[in-house]
Parts: structure tokens; sequence; C-alpha cells
């Protein structure tokens, strides 16, 4: 086993609470982060204006591009059966902070997160060994800082990414006990042009994904 130094998403037809739900199934995301000193803005509101559509697809292409390294070839129809059983493709959007990670109670009005979710079933060692491998490697000669890398050889198996201090980050695991493999994409914060005094929830979060495969 090597490791290196440490450093969304409610379904189409369910609620909100599923993006905390996949995310936790997904290598406990927050808590390595958090753990393993991953650098955050702090106050800084800055944001660009740009629409949840663009942001969206965005992270979507993230995924898209690390689906196509892994060597995955099915596609994936919006939504998900199951959260951490079946196939999933799920898009979510979550609020931005003004102090930073450890200081969530004050959300930025009109600004917003979204983020990519996916999820196989059924997915071997023989697909899954060579394809993280080859991601890991990718990705790193693409300019991503490697968070978190676990070979796993008795265990599961993950890799965490980020760029521009945290702004942009990947997750993947997969879970050798039930041939399971969940992958995701968050983007950097942004204000939705469209946002009024008074609306409720961050923006985005009623968007649906396009089918999830690989490229062309």
């Amino acid at each position: 086993m090597t490791e290196e130094t440490a450093t969304t998403t409610p379904a189409p037809t369910g609620p909100r609470a599923r993006s905390f739900v996949r995310w936790a199934l997904g290598g406990v995301a927050l808590v390595v982060v958090c753990v393993l000193g991953v650098r955050f803005p702090w106050g800084s509101t800055d944001y660009p204006r740009v629409a949840p559509e663009d942001m969206a697809d965005r992270a979507f292409q993230r995924s898209q591009e690390a689906y196509d390294v892994l060597g995955f070839t099915r596609t994936v129809q919006p939504g998900a059966e199951d959260i951490g059983v079946s196939p999933e493709n799920t898009l979510g959007s979550g609020y931005c902070y003004s102090g930073g990670l450890f200081n969530l109670d004050e959300t930025v009005d009109g600004a917003y997160r979204m983020s990519h979710s996916w999820a196989l079933d059924h997915v071997p060692a023989s697909q899954a060994v060579p394809g993280l491998r080859r991601l890991h490697q990718q990705l790193k000669d693409d300019g991503w800082e490697v968070s978190s890398y676990r070979d796993g050889e008795k265990g599961n198996w993950d890799l965490f990414v980020q760029r521009d201090d945290g702004d942009e980050r990947m997750s993947f695991t997969w879970f050798p006990d039930r041939d399971y493999f969940m992958g995701g994409a968050s983007g950097p914060c942004a204000y939705d042009p469209e946002w009024k005094d008074g609306d409720i929830g961050p923006s985005g979060d009623d968007l649906r994904p396009p089918p999830f495969g690989p490229a062309g």
C-alpha cells in the first residue's frame, strides 16, 4: 500500500438530503480535507457571475474526463434508484460561506457551488485497479494536487484531488467487497446572475444532468 501526504447532490427524484448521504459514502471527503489540511479561502467572496447551468456543465465535464481515463464504457441515465448501491448520475448545489470551511453560519447571498456525482455497480478489480492507477498518474500530470491516494491492498481504494486551493475537487472510491465505484467533481463558488433577494436554497439545486458516459 502506498499513500501520499494528504491532503453533489440531490437526486432528481429525491430530497436534497441525499446529497449528504452520497458524499458521506464517497470516502467521507469532508473529514479527509479537514484532517489533512486542505486550504480554503477565508472570507473571500470575490466570485464570478456565472449561471448554474454553466457551472453544472463544468463539473459534469470534469467527471466525464475522469471517466474516460478510468476506461469505463457504460452510460448512466440521470438519477439513482438506491444511493450507494445502484448506478448514479446526479447534480447537486451547495452554499458558499463567507467565513470559510470552519464557519458554516454565514452563507453568501446568491452564491452557490455545483457538484456532479456518479457511481457504477458490478465493477471488478480488473477494471477498477488499473483505472485508478492510470487516473492517479494522469491527474498529477495535468496539474491536480493529490490530496490523498490509497492504493488499497486489503481495503477500499481512494483518490482525492484538488486545485486552485481547493476551489475545484474530485474524489473517487472503489469498494472491492461489493464491486462498487463512486466518483464526483465539485466546482468553485459563483454568483447566480438571476438570484434575487428572498430566493430560497442554493441556485441550481433543481438541475438534472444529461446521460453520463464516455465522451463522444
